[in-house]
């Protein structure tokens, strides 16, 4: 769920950051996942300025183009060569300073420089509509009427809105934060400050004679239903901050009746729909169930059968709409309405959760209904989208509002006592600061006595109905962070705490390495003493010495995995098995300071060929990806990821990578340094990696454990990437994973190229990203939004510049 900033602003005072409201909400349970910034345009039109043409002339050497002076503010006027045949002396126009970064309508983004065009210096350039992302038109330069300053930003003059967005991952317990005003009542709690509710103004029919009847035959599933007439709308595009408001939560403006009841939902919490008054046959209403089977298009054109257990809105003719969840085909607002029944209810949530699981359909309204919505809701936010449809669409109200509320909802009454209170939350709190917090959750404290008191809690706080969730509340806006932990507390009737076993970790490791070819090496944890002294990167003064030493060389105990490795790996070279594959679990021994220390290692070694010849191809050696790729294979198995990896030119290796989980060295890989491999008298490249098994063992959150094949199909998309030579494939990955989030599945390498194509210092690399929705088919319209964030990721975090 996305929360506006912006919007949060019109119900509460807000001086924080939404870093600070981010951590207020998350630390009282609505889990702040993310903050994003919106803008309205592309760059926000930075460096982009109202100007003023003050001279212009013809080009002296080009026919097309035009030599102009422009006034944009800042002292000395600009000299721009321009080649739109429209401009001309005197006009407004919108300049692209020096340094500005333009994002046009299609196309790739690109910087203004200064510039000679002809021989003459250009200082920025005048722009068309489709040149910042305003329009499609490119016939001529944008000619603006307009008093404004010269110098003044365009982002001024075009309303550019900038936002910060929430992401909430909202629990189902919480549907009454499900909006805007949601949050905000939060916020009042925990802020102490007041939220400002517009006022509910009483409506007038200012055109009588368009009346709809209502039957509800259902009135356990619809306990409430209220709707009313509007006339002589005018279906178009919305307003440009209605349109900002709801592009800054991912959705994309229909029209202005459509978008307004989109407003209402997100803001207040409250679902409407809208249908196209002419065509509700007889004007008549009926909300009830239908025959099983019965046939009925959506409006996404789709035939459904029903299940003759879901809630429809109909009219005599049949259906027009699954209370709650899909309007209908035939009766949604289209270009060509003027009058709409504007329908605002409240549902039962088992009867909405039938019918979006029946027939599998997840949206906005579904989703708060299904949870709870607030009962008393539905005729404020009716009259809220009125005035709205009234300024924006011009529509007049053409019937009294119909308001079927038999039996209104009650307030839930809950006994408390300070005694449950004080047990629960593990501390004492005063009985005042307790009145005081659930106060400010609109929650009343009557019959106070010195043992608790009665809480009367408003409907729409569906999740509040035990003493226990009186507590709750409590303790949230308390703070879990103000409750000290005793010096005796103890966990272990909370939580079970399962005890990794080490055996089966190893054996499971073993299990997968020997499945990939690998055979397994068992050695001495004695070694020779000269391996330390001449290999440059052991202390000879940290091994461990043995008193009764059998020989020279196996007077010490090993530091690394390394030689004993190699010695094997020698003796079979020598004995023509050249291709290798091996690993090894052992432990390694260093004497410190403060005494002796241990550890247990994992070591791969790699020698000779990956493949061997044969007529179909040629032998393959082994190199840094197989290592890697065994890496990943060890991380992927413990259910471990890697979060950094980094190249290393430092000993035992001649070049080699660093990996990291956080800030911590998880092992290293690499290719052994050809001085150390004579040390051991192995003639041939090895490649080698080391990993800490005890910190893998920490780290390891449990065997990764089968899943269920996706039943959704999977989406390949292919992107040329041009970059630094210094920035690395880990780079790339790391930004993909956090921007694709979910949908990318995994990211592969087809092609990598450095050659005179592109310039020097760069690199391209050919990329393939594979997208998956585990519960639904993507359509384009995901999959170009995500490849969309990728694209935009990649330019502002690696500098990349996207190939056609």
């Amino acid at each position: 769920m996305k929360i506006s900033i912006n919007r949060l602003k019109k119900y509460i005072a807000l001086t924080e950051s939404p870093e600070e409201i981010a951590a207020l909400l998350t630390r009282s349970g609505l889990e702040v996942e993310g903050v994003e910034e919106f803008v309205s345009l592309p760059g926000g039109l930075e460096g982009i300025v109202i100007g003023e043409v003050l001279t212009c002339e013809r080009h002296p050497d080009a026919d097309k183009l035009s030599l102009t002076t422009v006034d944009i503010g800042a002292g000395t006027p600009s000299q721009i060569v321009c080649g739109a045949p429209n401009v001309a002396k005197g006009q407004k126009v919108v300049v692209a300073t020096v340094g500005a970064k333009l994002y046009p309508t299609s196309g790739e983004p690109f910087e203004i420089k200064k510039a000679k065009i002809r021989g003459q210096a250009s200082e920025g350039m005048i722009c068309a509509e489709d040149e910042i992302g305003l329009g499609t038109s490119h016939a001529g330069i944008m000619i603006l009427d307009t008093d404004l300053p010269n110098g003044t930003p365009a982002s001024e003059y075009f309303e550019v809105s900038q936002d910060q967005v929430l992401e909430i991952g909202l629990t189902p317990n919480r549907a009454d934060a499900a909006s805007h005003l949601g949050v905000a009542r939060d916020l009042k709690a925990l802020l102490g400050r007041a939220i400002c509710l517009p006022e509910e103004k009483e409506l007038s029919v200012e055109k009588s004679g368009s009346a709809i009847s209502v039957e509800v035959q259902n009135p356990i599933d619809c306990p409430r239903y209220a709707g009313v007439v509007l006339t002589d709308l005018k279906v178009g595009p919305s307003p440009q901050w209605l349109q900002n408001f709801l592009r800054s939560l991912d959705l994309e403006p229909i029209n202005n009746v459509v978008d307004i009841t989109n407003f209402i939902l997100h803001d207040l919490g409250q679902p409407l729909h809208a249908f196209d008054a002419d065509k509700i046959s007889d004007g008549k209403i009926i909300v009830g169930k239908l025959l099983k089977g019965t046939p009925f298009v959506t409006l996404d054109g789709k035939e459904r059968k029903l299940s003759g257990e879901e809630l429809m809105i109909s009219d005599p003719q049949g259906g027009l709409c699954i209370a709650g969840v899909f309007g209908g085909n035939h009766s949604g607002v289209s270009d060509q309405t003027t009058s709409i029944f504007l329908e605002s209810a409240y549902f039962s949530p088992d009867v909405i959760r039938k019918g979006s699981q029946f027939h599998g359909l997840k949206t906005d309204a579904s989703f708060r209904f299904e949870r709870g919505t607030d009962p008393n809701m539905p005729v404020y936010a009716l009259k809220a989208a009125v005035k709205l449809l009234q300024e924006i669409a011009g529509g007049k109200v053409a019937s009294e509002i119909i308001d079927l509320y038999p039996e209104p909802a009650q307030d839930f009454v809950i006994e408390v006592s300070y005694g449950h209170i004080n047990r629960l939350i593990g501390k004492k709190i005063a009985p005042a600061e307790v009145k005081s917090i659930l106060e400010s959750l609109d929650i009343n404290v009557e019959n106070e006595t010195e043992e608790g008191f009665t809480a009367i809690v408003k409907p729409y706080r569906v999740d509040v109905t035990r003493e226990a969730d009186i507590i709750e509340e409590v303790l949230r806006i308390h703070g879990f962070h103000q409750v000290e932990l005793s010096e005796n507390l103890r966990t272990d009737y909370l939580a079970e705490h399962p005890v990794k076993d080490l055996n089966k970790l190893q054996y499971r490791m073993t299990e997968m390495l020997a499945g990939q070819g690998y055979f397994e090496l068992i050695t001495n944890s004695l070694t020779k003493p000269v391996y330390a002294e001449k290999s440059g990167f052991l202390d000879p003064a940290s091994n461990v010495e043995i008193f009764n030493k059998l020989s020279e060389d196996l007077g010490v105990m090993r530091q690394t995995l390394l030689f004993n490795g190699l010695e094997v790996l020698a003796h079979n070279i020598n004995r023509r098995q050249t291709d290798l594959k091996c690993f090894e679990f052992g432990t390694v021994y260093q004497k410190t300071a403060e005494g002796y220390k241990e550890g247990r290692r994992l070591a791969i070694f790699h020698s000779g060929n990956r493949s061997a010849e044969s007529w179909l191809e040629p032998a393959k050696p082994f190199g840094v990806p197989d290592m890697l790729a065994t890496a990943e294979r060890i991380m992927t198995r413990l259910n471990i990821q890697i979060s950094k990896v980094t190249k290393i030119e430092e000993s035992p290796f001649e070049v080699g990578l660093s990996l990291k989980i956080g800030e911590k060295e998880v092992g290293k890989i690499g290719l052994v340094d050809e001085k150390l491999l004579k040390l051991a008298e192995v003639r041939q490249e090895v490649w080698f990696g080391e990993f800490d098994w005890d910190l893998l063992v920490k780290k390891a959150t449990g065997l990764k454990k089968f899943e269920e094949i996706s039943k959704f199909p999977e989406v390949r998309r292919d992107l040329s990437l041009v970059i630094d030579k210094s920035v690395t494939y880990a780079e790339v990955e790391q930004v993909a994973n956090k921007v694709g989030g979910k949908l990318l599945r995994r990211i592969g390498v087809f092609d990598v190229y450095q050659g005179d194509k592109i310039d020097s210092g760069k690199k391209a690399y050919a990329l393939s990203f594979y997208l998956q929705d585990q519960e639904n088919t993507l359509t384009d319209k995901v999959i170009e939004k995500t490849m969309s964030k990728l694209i935009q990721a990649f330019q502002d975090q690696v500098g990349a510049i996207i190939r056609s």
